[in-house]
């Protein structure tokens, strides 16, 4: 069974609505259900056309009968980046009204749900589960946005907050396959990294700003953690899956995109038939705080010593920056060097450098920072 919905926004200016597409399949409240979006970013591609082919894979199976449980998929997750075209660019990322990251300060549940769940909490973890969704459903019923964005986020979270998986599709610049997930959620979501080829995981319990990914899980384990006598399992596997860079919209890469997220829904149950083998991970999960945010020094053109997928040795140069009018000898030419051994994920798409600007990514397996909360890049 299959069902379009289309939500319309509140009004901003005059003449002007955007609504968002919500396609659901299976029975409404079955188990276990799944969420995926793309686009929350909206001038991040790749996400839009392996959702496309997923959609075309889950009219198949719902044609079939095959769907097990509840699939929400949102193929453009947000129509108010997507309308924030300048210069021929379509910017996406940050709304023009307050600058605010798309993909940052969603809607943070866990103080309202610490202050009314306790009385509603018992010994067994199941009626815990369905106690937690429940008080998170009623907290947002009761939300008043203020403005387009917020009613946005609301909605988005208003689906998804009760799914056992939460898949949010992003992409880097350019980059590896790689996966941000909650701590507490491995080794339990190593069938995902493993499925999509993840060749770096990245973990962490708090990454800073309320991405959508931690709006869904985290609550699960600060619960946990709050109400120590009562079982409160980890009950929404969300990951936020980077399909690679902005410009990896290669069809092959589409059909194996979407196929993954096929098999792995199956896997999970949502879907009748059978997978085939779990793929073995290709590298272990790290530690978001050990990822080395390698940053220029200087102004400049970035030449790269070191390509995605290569193993940095801590203290090894990984790009030079290279000033074409340099005020001083020393500003010629200025190496990068890496704080960690660790791999090569990201680097950037363009090529010139300012002092202060992250060049490149890399996934090392100690602790560069001993807290977490402020981890992710703008």
């Amino acid at each position: 069974m299959k069902k379009v919905e289309t939500r319309v926004l509140p009004q901003t200016s005059p003449g002007t609505r955007r609504s968002l597409t919500i396609i659901r399949y299976g029975v409404s409240g079955s188990r276990p259900k799944a969420y995926l979006q793309a686009g929350l970013h909206a001038d991040e591609a790749p996400g839009y056309p392996v959702l496309q082919a997923l959609i075309e894979k889950l009219d198949e199976a719902a044609e079939q009968g095959a769907i097990s449980g509840e699939i929400i998929v949102v193929p453009a997750a947000n129509p108010i980046g997507l309308a924030q075209w300048r210069d021929e660019m379509l910017q996406g990322r940050f709304d023009f009204v307050n600058s605010v990251n798309f993909n940052r300060q969603h809607h943070d549940l866990i103080d309202q749900l610490i202050d009314t769940i306790g009385s509603e909490l018992g010994e067994g973890a199941e009626e815990n589960v369905a106690a937690v969704r429940r008080c998170s459903a009623e907290i947002l019923a009761n939300m008043q946005p203020e403005d387009e964005a917020s009613t946005l986020k609301l909605l988005l979270l208003s689906l998804s907050h009760d799914a056992d998986i939460v898949l949010d599709l992003h992409c880097d610049l350019e980059a590896l396959m790689h996966l941000y997930i909650g701590t507490p959620l491995w080794p339990d979501a190593e069938d995902l990294a493993a499925q999509m080829g993840a060749e770096a995981t990245l973990l962490a319990a708090d990454s800073g700003g309320t991405p959508f990914d931690e709006a869904n899980s985290r609550p699960w384990w600060v619960l946990a953690e709050r109400f120590p006598d009562q079982p409160i399992p980890p009950a929404c596997m969300a990951a936020t899956v980077e399909l690679r860079g902005l410009s990896d919209t290669d069809q092959e890469l589409i059909d194996l995109d979407s196929s993954n997220l096929f098999c792995f829904l199956q896997r999970r149950g949502l879907i009748s038939g059978t997978p085939g083998p779990q793929p073995t991970l290709i590298n272990p999960a790290t530690p978001l705080t050990g990822v080395d945010y390698v940053k220029a020094f200087s102004a400049g053109i970035i030449v790269y010593l070191k390509k995605l997928g290569d193993w940095i040795e801590e203290g090894e140069t990984v790009a030079r920056v290279i000033n074409p009018l340099p005020e001083g000898e020393d500003q010629k030419l200025v190496e990068v060097k890496s704080r960690t051994a660790g791999l090569l994920f990201s680097r950037n798409v363009d090529r010139f450098a300012r002092p202060g600007k992250i060049i490149a990514k890399i996934a090392g397996r100690k602790a560069l920072s001993e807290s977490e909360g402020t981890l992710l890049t703008l």
